[in-house]
């Protein structure tokens, strides 16, 4: 699965349906995390889909990165700001709709960028043509894009603290919604959004070869 370039919680939560009544035949997907950052690990070595990376993960990533002590973490931005501790639910909450996670994946040059929003609990994706890279065009495309969604499907934004979101507070003035932060260099913290851009980025039509091109067209 890996050489497939499934990621680990796709292989994890493939294992628990293929086998639900056998434990022994199941993974969690720290475990397969573990097992590949190990040193030295036999399952470290590149995919037939991605000779280029030493990694079969779709990140290309061959070591752990360290989880910053939050207590050290600083916001990014000078004007207020709510982080992702702030919000009213806990992280592995799912059971209410209309809480979204939000990136962006840039282009080549960082000309160009796509934003992907998921919705957490039914992985509702929506994206967002930017003709550029700055607060100015991720307004206006939130606008164009999330204003048409009812009270209950909209009820908040996790983003990352890219430049691109310092109009957070016009932003929640728009639309009716607050925008949350993650923690800084933490995209595990956006964890549905993370995963859909890999698969984005992955797919025949978004592949890594052409992502440059797909990412400077317009999308629905």
């Amino acid at each position: 699965m890996l050489g497939q370039r499934w990621s680990p919680e796709q292989i994890s939560r493939h294992l628990r349906l293929t086998f639900p009544e056998n434990p022994e035949l199941q993974l969690c997907r720290e475990s397969i995390y573990q097992v590949l950052y190990a040193p030295g690990s036999a399952f470290l070595r590149p995919s037939k889909l991605a000779p280029q990376h030493r990694s079969p993960l779709r990140t290309g990533r061959d070591h752990r990165r360290a989880h910053q002590d939050t207590q050290r973490r600083r916001p990014r931005f000078q004007q207020p700001m709510l982080t992702i501790h702030d919000r009213p639910f806990e992280p592995a909450d799912r059971s209410e709709a209309g809480h979204w996670e939000g990136d962006l994946i840039v282009g080549r040059g960082q000309g160009s960028a796509i934003g992907t929003l998921v919705e957490r609990q039914t992985r509702l994706v929506r994206l967002l043509h930017l003709p550029r890279r700055d607060g100015e065009s991720l307004h206006e495309a939130l606008k164009a894009r999330m204003g048409d969604l009812p009270d209950g499907l909209l009820r908040s934004i996790t983003w990352d603290q890219g430049t691109e979101m310092a109009r957070h507070i016009e932003i929640t003035k728009s639309l009716g919604t607050p925008v949350y932060f993650c923690d800084f260099h933490s995209p595990w913290q956006r964890g549905s959004n993370e995963n859909t851009n890999g698969l984005l980025e992955w797919s025949p039509k978004v592949g890594r070869a052409n992502r440059h091109y797909a990412v400077g067209a317009s999308c629905a």
